[in-house]
């Protein structure tokens, strides 16, 4: 019984304040830890991140800290922790390589939310697609089509080509190609053009339209009609200004052709 007392106390003796010590580096080390993870997220919310992106990096911070925490911890104690380490960068090193998309998606979503090339509202072309955003997540994006369809793109494919944000700017202009007979007035043309546009509240004076000669064709001669609109208003006024033209057209008399060709057929004597 002596003896096992003496060794207990040899033990102790040797390894209590190492334990002590292990112990006081995994207390303090988790408060720290915590601590880091808070001012983390009060950093990154005071830059207006997405919350998903704050509480993620929050999330990796704590337990980055809590890992060296624990390898600290194990050190103190005698541990060769020098083989946990090689261990460690072994699983990062393979779950990189397995996991090399969704980290280029999370690459990607990163710096959207940083540098926000669109927010949500936006309509926007991107990956091939075009859609209303609907959500910017860590690895994907969610738009919603015209016609009520759900895409999800990846990340690093709406960053890996161009973005057009059609809701970037508070003004838009439309492009509309009027088509008239070789045989019609021009002045006339534009006088009507003119008027259609005039009548329209929603077009705005400044930038002025413009109105001019696009393309010679084959079977008419183009003109250019190019209003000013308020973003908002884009597709109503588009809409409202064809079939204007088209009426206002027929009631002036002007013509527009549509393509045609002439086959002439001769008559051979055998």
């Amino acid at each position: 019984m002596e003896q096992v007392i003496g060794k207990l106390q040899e033990w102790i003796a040797l390894y209590g304040l190492k334990v002590i010590a292990a112990i006081a580096i995994l207390v303090i080390g988790r408060f720290a830890a915590i601590g880091v993870r808070a001012l983390v997220r009060r950093v990154l919310e005071k830059s207006r991140l997405d919350a998903t992106l704050v509480t993620f990096v929050a999330s990796v911070s704590y337990v980055a800290m809590m890992a060296f925490i624990m390898i600290a911890a194990l050190g103190q104690l005698g541990v060769q922790t020098a083989s946990f380490v090689a261990v460690l960068g072994a699983a990062g090193l393979a779950v990189g390589l397995a996991l090399q998309g969704s980290l280029a998606n999370f690459a990607a979503g990163v710096l959207m939310m940083i540098f926000r090339p669109f927010k949500i509202g936006d309509y926007i072309e991107a990956g091939g697609t075009a859609g209303m955003v609907e959500e910017i997540g860590i690895f994907t994006t969610e738009l919603k089509s015209p016609d009520n369809k759900k895409i999800i793109l990846p990340n690093a494919k709406v960053t890996g080509d161009n973005i057009v944000n059609y809701s970037a700017k508070d003004q838009r202009r439309i492009d509309i190609v009027a088509g008239v007979s070789y045989h019609d007035d021009l002045d006339k043309v534009r006088t009507v053009l003119e008027q259609i546009l005039s009548e329209d509240e929603r077009i705005l004076k400044d930038p002025a339209p413009t109105i001019g000669v696009l393309e010679l064709a084959d079977s008419s001669v183009n003109l250019a009609v190019r209003p000013w609109v308020q973003t908002a208003d884009y597709w109503n006024v588009f809409f409202a200004v064809q079939e204007k033209i088209k009426k206002r057209f027929d009631a002036e008399g002007i013509s527009i052709p549509f393509p045609q060709q002439d086959v002439y057929l001769h008559k051979t004597v055998e």
